[in-house]
């Protein structure tokens, strides 16, 4: 039996804002969103990626504080590139950090405006061989 995942929620405070710093900065593409008296939320799709994330501005004390997700990972061809993508599109992102020169040491992170933490991981393999595959 095949068990995948496909969403993770990250909590934020404001909707409007996380549509705007994961959909037009980060690059995800908006899947779709909802607003009604229970819920306000969009769901999100990295490019290449079978997760989604689903960014959740709805009250209540049952949920996680906004800001609260430390350590979610994204894995890109090219660290540098990616960096670069980034700050070119105004986010505030950690300097590249080689931890271990083999494929899958270098890393950089960045963060949401809530402070969600997310970490980008350098696996040059996925360049000519993505998870997904490409048409």
């Amino acid at each position: 039996m095949d068990w995948t995942l496909e969403l993770v929620t990250v909590p934020v405070a404001d909707l409007d804002q996380a549509i705007t710093f994961y959909r037009d900065q980060v690059g995800f593409a908006l899947d779709h969103e909802i607003r009604n008296e229970w819920m306000q939320a969009a769901q999100l799709t990295p490019r290449g990626s079978g997760c989604s994330i689903l960014v959740d501005a709805r009250p209540g004390d049952d949920k996680m504080s906004a800001g609260s997700v430390r350590g979610l990972q994204l894995v890109v061809a090219d660290a540098h590139a990616a960096r670069e993508e980034l700050v070119g599109r105004g986010i505030e992102a950690d300097e590249i950090s080689v931890i271990d020169p083999r494929d899958g040491g270098t890393l950089f992170g960045f963060r949401d405006p809530d402070g969600n933490a997310w970490i980008v991981q350098q696996i040059a393999a996925r360049a000519e061989k993505p998870l997904i595959p490409r048409d």
